[in-house]
């Protein structure tokens, strides 16, 4: 059974601390613990053989720090080579009998993204491809995201995780007392990003201890179609007399706490700073009888920014339509001079009226689209914590803006020609988003209601073919003016109906450059 199959039908336990047992075996104040991969192999397998007899089905490789910020390609090719072996000798020298995977641990770069501190997205993105290429090259069963507190730095690891690997991805994120990550992120706006860019399980590590997170689990589990991981800490650390680091919580609360979160419908759960395999054997013991909850899908139609989630379960939802050029001398102007200041103002000027999305077109003649609505898409991103609606025809400019966005981005349009479609998908499939699709097709905007709810039926079959729910979708009916047509409201009132109640999807209805998105 490969890993993928084992989450899907079992409670999976992880493997607890790393750290402070290399620091008991004789690792010293500054010393990188990556290394003693290489240095002290023994002592590295003797832990990871402790996690699997006292219960683990998976041990994380010794790579939490591994990246090329901080050793050179060479040294880090042979850290991680050498990692994947210690882990895997271990699980042969292991007496336990249950199931046994091996992950490629991957923690932060050290550095903030921009515009926070200096690392470039795509930099970051390169530096986390480079140690999930060696640990696939090496044999590793899956890779494990894991102590993120930057929603952004999240998605460049998972981004690079699934660009260069075809691995399970676990990815959990460490929450404050707070229950938000360092940026702000709240667990919906995590949840929507990672399931939208295809995530295998998405949870809580370190920080803080099982009961201190409890209720960034039940946020988890109320929005997470995937499997959600907890892997606290032993509480909190405190300084003995003699100097000593000890946590407040022993290995019997700590197991009894996670059995608690199993029972409401976590299914992966391990332990983090301050836990050791004893603490991993009395999880083990508390929980062995415990059956995993079914999965759910919540099926929540839903965009996030770097801070927050917006669901189109909570009708109506305003998206602020004055983002764009056409017939704006002045705004037109600043987007040839890639100045974005009135793009900001604009878009400040929106939030305090109310927008919960703001909609973002900068298409201009003979301009670069491809560079500069990411570029707007980013600016907007630095001051402003709504999610945004990127607004183009371009692909490659809908490419560039979504690979940059932090957040789950709502995508403005796709249609029922084959060519939008197969240009649109991909990237939603890619980068995770919610798709407007318009209720026409080669043959334009059909006339009847029937007529549009086949179109959006075809989209629907599609976009199922490219992995799409869905939830994914939100339909605009695609009105004719009233000019054009008589029988134009009635034909938009009855498509937004049908599509509503018989195709039981989402729908779109711009009224006066405020869109209305009703559930």
């Amino acid at each position: 059974m490969n890993f993928k199959e084992h989450l899907q039908t079992h409670i999976v336990r992880l493997d607890g601390g790393m750290g402070t047992l290399l620091q008991k075996a004789g690792l010293l104040p500054g010393e990188c613990p990556e290394r003693w991969n290489l240095t002290h192999p023994e002592q590295v397998i003797a832990i990871h053989t402790d996690y699997f007899n006292a219960g683990s089905h998976v041990v994380s490789t010794n790579t939490f720090g591994a990246n090329r910020l901080k050793f050179s390609s060479e040294e880090l090719d042979r850290i991680i080579r050498a990692a994947v072996e210690n882990a895997r000798t271990a699980a042969c020298r292991s007496t336990s009998e249950h199931e046994k995977f091996v992950a490629l641990d991957i923690g932060p770069t050290g550095k903030l993204l921009k515009p926070l501190g200096t690392l470039d997205f795509e930099d970051a993105v390169s530096v986390f491809a480079e140690t999930v290429r060696l640990g696939v090259r090496y044999g590793v069963d899956l890779i494990l995201i894991e102590t993120m507190s930057d929603c952004y730095e999240t998605k460049a690891a998972l981004l690079a995780a699934k660009e260069n690997s075809s691995l399970p991805v676990i990815v959990t994120n460490a929450y404050g007392a707070d229950g938000k990550l360092m940026t702000g992120a709240s667990p919906a706006a995590m949840v929507a990003l990672l399931e939208g860019m295809g995530a295998d399980a998405v949870g809580a590590n370190c920080s803080l201890g099982p009961k201190q997170l409890r209720s960034v689990a039940e946020e988890l589990l109320s929005c997470a179609s995937v499997p959600v991981v907890m892997k606290p800490n032993a509480g909190l650390p405190r300084v003995t007399a003699d100097s000593t680091v000890v946590y407040d919580v022993d290995a019997d609360e700590f197991a009894e706490e996670l059995k608690n979160l199993l029972r409401l419908g976590v299914r992966v759960v391990g332990g983090c700073c301050g836990t050791t395999p004893a603490y991993i054997r009395a999880l083990t013991e508390q929980t062995q009888d415990i059956l995993p909850c079914p999965l759910t899908d919540k099926n929540l139609s839903v965009v996030s920014s770097y801070t927050r989630a917006v669901s189109f379960e909570d009708a109506p939802i305003l998206i602020g339509d004055r983002i764009h050029p056409t017939n704006k001398e002045l705004f037109a102007q600043g987007l040839t001079e890639e100045d974005m200041e009135d793009i900001v103002s604009e878009g400040i000027e929106q939030m305090e009226e109310g927008a919960h999305i703001l909609k973002v077109n900068v298409a201009l003649p003979d301009s670069n689209e491809a560079e500069l609505l990411p570029a707007a898409v980013c600016e907007l991103q630095t001051l402003l914590s709504l999610p945004l609606q990127i607004d183009t025809a371009d692909p490659a400019a809908m490419e560039a803006a979504m690979r940059r966005y932090n957040g789950k981005a709502m995508i403005h349009s796709v249609n029922g020609t084959e060519k939008s479609m197969n240009a649109v998908f991909p990237l939603i499939k890619k980068y995770g988003g919610l798709a407007v699709a318009l209720t026409q097709d080669e043959n334009g905007i059909p006339e009847t209601a029937e007529e549009r709810l086949t179109v959006a039926k075809h989209i629907l079959d599609v976009a199922n073919t490219y992995g799409i729910a869905k939830k994914d979708i939100l339909f605009d009916s695609a009105s004719l003016a009233v000019s054009a047509a008589s029988d134009a409201d009635s034909v938009t009132s009855e498509t937004l109906r049908r599509i509503r109640t018989e195709l039981k999807a989402h729908t779109a209805l711009d009224i006066a450059g405020i869109s209305s998105e009703p559930s």
